[in-house]
């Protein structure tokens, strides 16, 4: 007869011993310790060609590793696995450093941080100056725009640079900026562990650290690192601001901190209404409308004045330039990229017509998002950091980085805002009707709330991609190198459009190829013979039967036409 595992009695073991750790912390520890192995070897691999005093810190580092793996699983004292937890932070600590040591060039983030901070430290205007060298020959990323150009101006707020600018000693290229993003996530993450108790602390080294994406951004220098460092403290027993009527030390800092998050970077704008709004509902269930609105007014006066100190130089130096740079991520314009539901027209049919709808879709669910969270926040509190996000997976630009770089969030509000923190918050609700049932009311209300999102995304989804494309001739420069195509265009649409014309293979944009003869625009209802020629003078056709795919954006409206080309079996010449 097999044996039977008593698991419970195996997890309960420890109970008997107020001293021993709860098996739940070891296993958190081990876990957190585990994390560590990845992305490791990679970085080992670069130190040991290229700076082996690093190598070793590497190899140190795995030692630690595994030994604090092995009392992990054995100490019996809850204080002492707190000592070995902090092994592990410290450890998590060092493998990032090393991997910033040996990756720091950054991206295009990172790039236009550091080039906005240049700028900035020689007295010249940072927004809306395009600085399209930093693009050129060195692997930066660019953001293509369905007007057939790239964004190339600095588009966030101005905290970022003002970091940036006290390291500018460390060199050319992006190095100051993803050392100031690195900074961030080690300072924050570090904060943040040591204001969790203590059996949740390897959680926090795990999210942050050790699972690896979050330091790749640093090293990419995006400032929504900045931004969530400073979000940390603030998520902290966040349904706990303004307890008893009175912000307290802790409260204007979270105040001060959240005001400078929103300074940042823009992600902390869509999680700032949620925060606020949560906390007046628990406040007015402990103390009133009143008294609930003081405090809400307070700590939006404090995150508004720190806002306004940190944006005032550039206010008043460059205002226009100052408030399209600010929203410009809001109104760029950019082309569909992510893993959400723009996919569909990206990858899955031939385009569509109503690509704004995208953006409908996805303003409208962050609304119906936060109505919902007001109307039922005794149920939806505890998730205040994670509906935002769920808003941008019918964005455009949909990609999983709006989710990952606040994951951290997500485990804080976990650990200290549980559903217990709601139970006596205020909810809004109507008095008695005649004749009318509560609970099919509010579902009826729910339902009509996230309608406009759900419409919105079936006319995106089901729009007809507005023009008909086909190759009719394809001229080589060499075998296997296209240097010019010829498209006939059909407009079907009833407005006159203006495309643009790119190939693609796989996932993501190359750049646009420019035209060489026929018309820019083309009325409603028309055809035209367009020639084409590729961005850096010849275009490699793929070895293998890769999906190329012919894809065509308008601005006004914004559309998207793709088509799948098969080059090698369109006649052609050379030259």
């Amino acid at each position: 007869m097999a044996p039977r595992w008593r698991t419970r009695s195996v997890v309960s073991a420890t109970r008997g011993n107020p001293g021993s750790p709860a098996q739940w912390h070891r296993v958190l520890t081990v876990l957190a310790d585990v994390s560590l192995f990845i992305g490791t070897r990679s970085v080992w691999t670069q130190a040991a060609t290229h700076h082996l005093v690093l190598a070793a810190v590497i190899s140190l580092c795995y030692a630690a590793i595994l030994v604090t793996g092995v009392l992990a699983l054995t100490v019996r004292r809850a204080g002492s696995l707190a000592r070995l937890d902090l092994v592990v932070l410290v450890t998590a600590v060092m493998l990032v450093l090393c991997n910033w040591a040996m990756n720091h060039g950054g991206g295009d983030e990172g790039a236009l941080t550091a080039q906005a901070a240049r700028e900035l430290a020689a007295g010249h205007t940072v927004y809306g100056r395009p600085w399209p060298w930093l693009f050129h020959g060195k692997g930066v990323a660019l953001t293509p725009t369905t007007n057939g150009g790239y964004d190339l101006t600095y588009g966030y707020p101005p905290l970022a640079p003002m970091l940036t600018a006290a390291l500018l000693w460390l060199g050319h290229g992006a190095a100051p900026a993803t050392a100031v993003t690195t900074g961030a996530l080690l300072v924050g993450t570090v904060v943040l562990w040591r204001m969790l108790p203590a059996p949740w602390r390897p959680a926090v080294t795990m999210a942050c650290l050790g699972f690896g994406f979050l330091p790749t951004y640093a090293r990419l220098g995006y400032p929504a690192i900045i931004g969530l460092a400073l979000l940390m403290p603030v998520v902290v027993c966040w349904p706990r601001t303004g307890l008893d009527g009175r912000l307290g030390a802790a409260g204007i800092a979270r105040a001060v901190c959240l005001g400078a998050a929103c300074a940042a970077q823009q992600l902390p704008w869509f999680v700032a209404p949620f925060l606020l709004a949560g906390v007046y509902a628990v406040r007015r269930g402990e103390l009133g409308g009143r008294a609930a609105g003081l405090v809400v007014l307070r700590l939006v006066g404090i995150a508004v004045t720190t806002w306004l100190l940190i944006n005032t130089y550039f206010v008043v130096q460059e205002p226009g330039p100052w408030l399209d740079g600010v929203a410009l991520p809001l109104t760029q314009g950019a082309v569909l990229h992510g893993q959400g539901l723009d996919d569909i027209s990206l990858y899955f049919t031939d385009g569509s017509g109503r690509l704004d709808w995208y953006g409908h879709a996805s303003m409208f669910l962050a609304a119906g998002l936060f109505a919902l969270f007001v109307l039922f926040v005794r149920r939806l509190g505890p998730a205040a950091t994670v509906l935002p996000w769920c808003a941008f997976y019918l964005a455009t630009r949909s990609q999983d980085g709006y989710y990952l770089l606040m994951t951290p969030l997500w485990l804080v509000g976990a650990i200290t805002a549980p559903a217990a923190e709601f139970e006596h918050a205020w909810q809004p609700r109507p008095g008695p009707l005649a004749g009318v049932r509560r609970r099919p009311a509010l579902a009826a209300v729910s339902a009509l709330l996230v309608l406009p999102a759900l419409v919105s995304a079936v006319l995106a989804v089901t729009g007809s991609p507005p023009l008909r494309m086909r190759v009719t001739a394809v001229r080589h420069a060499s075998a296997g190198v296209v240097s010019a195509l010829t498209l006939r265009v059909t407009n079907t649409a009833g407005d006159a459009l203006t495309p643009h014309f790119t190939l693609t293979q796989g996932q993501g944009m190359n750049k646009y190829w420019s035209l060489v003869r026929g018309p820019a625009t083309l009325p409603a209802h028309s055809t035209a013979t367009v020639e084409l020629r590729p961005p850096d003078g010849g275009y490699g056709l793929p070895k293998t039967k890769a999906r190329v795919r012919l894809r065509a954006f308008t601005a006004t409206p914004q559309t998207l036409s793709s088509q799948d080309v098969h080059l090698r079996e369109v006649p052609g010449g050379t030259g």
